[in-house]
């Protein structure tokens, strides 16, 4: 049984970008909160 793989749109990477660019909050915070990999946030 293989894991299906997730699909993210575009405004959806976009947001969480734009929150890690504010620096409120570190990155491991922020793809906590979205249910991402921190590598995933980065890259956006």
């Amino acid at each position: 049984m293989g894991r299906k793989r997730r699909k993210f749109t575009e405004n959806f990477k976009a947001q969480v970008a734009l929150e890690a660019l504010r620096g409120d909050r570190t990155i491991q915070k922020i793809a906590a909160k979205h249910n991402v990999l921190p590598t995933q946030v980065s890259a956006w």
